[in-house]
C-alpha cells in the first residue's frame, strides 16, 4: 500500500525547517522531498504541519495486567497515541509480575492483541520486584524484553545489582534503575526540603536517589554493564552521572517533563497529584536537570506515565500512591514552557523524545529519513490547547498540570505506516 503526506515541514539537522512530501510504501518511507507526484492509495493533507519520527518512551506504567482499574494495555496505548508516541517501554509492576518466561509470553499476546502502538515490556531484575531473589536474566534475555528493571523500588544490596548486571552484560541486555536507598528515606512523601517543612509531612532526602547511583556506576564500570537511570531528580544525581560518563562507564540516563517544569515550591497545597517519586525537588535541582539535558549526561525525556484511580488518589499525602500521568500532554508542555521561552529549540526538544531514546537502546526507530520505519507524528504547532484531566483517553486523571494553557498538538500518529491517532480520534 502506498500512501503519500502532503505539505508538511520537515526539520533539517540544521534546525531549518522545508516544505517536505512523504511517500510512504507498506511501512517504509521511501521518499522524502519537496514535491512528490507518485500516484498513492491514500493521500493525506499535512496542513503544512510539523512532521517528525514517532515519540518513544523508555517509561511508562500500563498496569496490566492486575491494575485495569488503573489502566489497561488499551487505553495506555491509546493515551500515549494521542501524544504523539509510536513506541513505549511497560514497566513491570504489575500482578502478576513479568519474572519468568511463561508470564511475559502472556504479556505479549495481551500486547498484540490490545496495544494500538508498539509496547516492549520490560522483565523484573528480582522475582516479584521484592529485592530478594533474582529472576532467571538467562532465560528471561532470551525473550522478546526491552530490558531488566525493579521500577518503583531500589535494588537495596550492592551485591544482587552487582550480580543482575553480570547477568545483564552477558546476555546484552540493560538495567534500569530506580535509585532509591530505602534505609535513607525515612517514610518521605515529597522532597526533604522547604515543602515538607511548610506541609508538615515527611520528606524524601536528595541523597537516598545519589547515593544509590553513586554505587551503581561503580558496578557497572566493574561489569561494563549498560546501566540507566530511571527519572533524575538531583543536583547531585547529575553531577555523579556526569562524572561517571566522563570517566567512561557505560551510564545513560532520563529526566521526567514534570521534573523540567515543576519544582517544590509548586506544591501550594496538600494536593496529591502533585505526589510522585522521586518527588519534585528544589529549583535548584530542577535547573541542574536542565543544565544536565543540554550537556548530554541526561540523555533524553521519559514521561513515568503512572495513572491511579480517583479514590487511590484521595488517601491523601501520606497514604495515596506516587505517581501521575504524563503521556497525552508531554510535548505540548514541553514545547510551550522549554521551546517557546527559548531554552531548548525544538530540534532538540524532537530528538529528546525519539532519535535519543532510539540510539540509546539500539531500537529501529526515531528517525524521519528515507528507508526509516513509517514511525510518524505530525504536529500543530500552532493549536492552542487546554489540559483537562477529564477528556484525558487514560483512565488516570490524576495530573497536576489540570487546567494549563499549552501551545501545540499531535493530530495524527502513523505507526509503520498504519494511522492509529488521528483528529481527536
Amino acid at each position: 500500500m502506498k500512501q503519500l503526506i502532503k505539505n508538511i515541514n520537515h526539520l533539517l539537522p540544521t534546525g531549518e525547517l522545508v516544505k517536505h512530501d512523504i511517500l510512504i510504501e507498506n511501512d517504509k518511507i521511501t521518499k522524502l522531498a519537496p514535491v512528490i507526484k507518485e500516484q498513492a492509495d491514500r493521500e493525506i493533507e499535512g496542513n503544512e504541519q510539523l512532521a517528525v519520527p514517532g515519540f518513544i518512551d523508555v517509561h511508562i506504567h500500563l498496569r496490566e495486567p492486575g491494575g485495569e482499574h488503573k489502566e489497561t494495555i488499551l487505553t495506555g496505548t491509546k493515551a500515549a497515541a494521542r501524544g504523539g508516541y509510536t513506541t513505549v517501554c511497560a514497566m513491570p509492576n504489575t500482578n502478576p509480575v513479568p519474572d519468568t518466561v511463561a508470564i511475559v509470553q502472556a504479556l505479549h499476546q495481551k500486547i498484540d492483541n490490545d496495544a494500538v502502538i508498539r509496547v516492549f515490556p520490560y522483565a523484573a531484575i528480582t522475582k516479584q520486584l521484592q529485592g530478594k531473589e533474582l529472576t532467571d536474566i538467562p532465560a528471561l534475555a532470551q525473550t522478546d524484553i526491552f530490558a531488566f528493571t525493579d521500577d518503583g523500588v531500589g535494588i537495596q544490596t550492592a551485591n544482587q545489582m552487582f550480580q543482575a548486571m553480570k547477568l545483564a552484560k552477558a546476555y546484552n541486555k540493560a538495567i534500569v534503575a530506580h535509585c532509591e536507598d530505602n534505609s535513607i528515606v525515612y517514610g518521605g512523601v515529597v522532597h526533604d526540603g522547604e515543602v515538607s517543612e511548610r506541609l508538615n509531612v515527611p520528606g524524601i532526602p536528595s541523597l537516598a536517589e545519589s547515593v544509590q547511583i553513586a554505587r551503581d556506576v561503580l558496578l557497572a564500570e566493574a561489569t561494563g554493564c549498560h546501566y540507566h537511570v530511571c527519572h533524575v531528580s538531583t543536583k547531585e544525581s547529575v553531577r555523579v552521572i556526569r562524572d561517571a560518563k566522563k570517566a567512561g562507564i557505560h551510564v545513560t540516563a532520563e529526566v521526567t517533563p514534570h521534573h523540567l517544569l515543576l519544582n517544590e515550591s509548586d506544591i501550594t497545597t496538600v494536593d496529591t497529584n502533585f505526589k510522585m517519586n522521586p518527588p519534585l525537588r528544589a529549583k535548584e535541582d530542577q535547573e541542574a536537570l536542565l543544565a544536565g539535558l543540554l550537556d548530554g549526561t541526561i540523555d533524553f525525556i521519559a514521561t513515568d506515565h503512572a495513572p491511579h484511580a480517583a479514590h487511590e488518589k484521595e488517601q491523601g499525602m501520606l497514604h495515596a500512591p506516587f505517581g501521575i500521568v504524563g503521556l497525552e500532554h508531554a510535548f505540548s508542555l514541553l514545547y510551550t514552557h522549554l521551546v517557546l521561552t527559548e531554552k531548548v529549540t525544538l530540534q532538540q526538544l524532537i530528538a529528546w523524545m525519539a532519535s535519543k531514546p532510539a540510539a540509546t537502546f539500539g531500537l529501529p526507530y526515531g528517525t524521519l529519513l528515507e528507508g526509516s520505519i513509517a514511525d510518524i507524528t505530525l504536529i500543530d504547532l500552532q493549536k492552542s490547547i487546554t489540559i483537562d484531566k477529564n477528556a484525558l483517553y487514560s483512565k488516570g486523571k490524576n495530573t497536576p498540570f489540570h487546567g494549563w494553557s499549552a501551545q501545540a498538538a499531535p493530530t495524527l500518529t502513523m505507526v509503520a505506516g498504519k494511522i492509529v491517532y488521528e483528529g481527536g480520534k
